[in-house]
């Protein structure tokens, strides 16, 4: 360890190994990272949990959120480009749905840890 960097002594340098084993690399830290912050926006998590289990079109989505139709679509088009929601053509009307179950099981998993940290506030 450098001395230099930093002034406080590492007293347990094996679990600063162990550690650092599970550390990601680079790419997929940042793919990790955007993937959060496509979801900790509230209007894009509200699209999440609209779509679990059913599609819906923009103007279902955009009313559900209480903005425009174009709001809705910008907010559609970042989950899109971070592939977590795709789309289906019917006729004129573009449905969007979640990408797979994965979305979800983040979501929830999100979701039971904030009620087991409110419980009996």
């Amino acid at each position: 360890m450098n001395q230099e960097l930093c002034e406080r002594r590492v007293i347990h340098e094996d679990r600063v190994h162990k550690a650092r084993e599970h550390l990601l690399h680079y790419p997929e830290l940042d793919a990790m990272g955007d993937l959060f912050k496509a979801v900790s926006d509230p209007g894009r998590l509200k699209i999440v949990l609209a779509l679990a289990g059913r599609e819906m079109c923009v103007c279902d989505l955009a009313a559900l959120l209480d903005v425009t139709e174009s709001a809705a679509s910008h907010q559609i088009r970042i989950l899109r480009n971070m592939n977590l929601v795709k789309n289906r053509r019917d006729g004129q009307v573009l449905y969007y749905r979640l990408v797979d179950d994965h979305v979800m099981h983040l979501v929830r998993v999100a979701r039971e840890h904030v009620r087991e940290l409110t419980k009996g506030r």
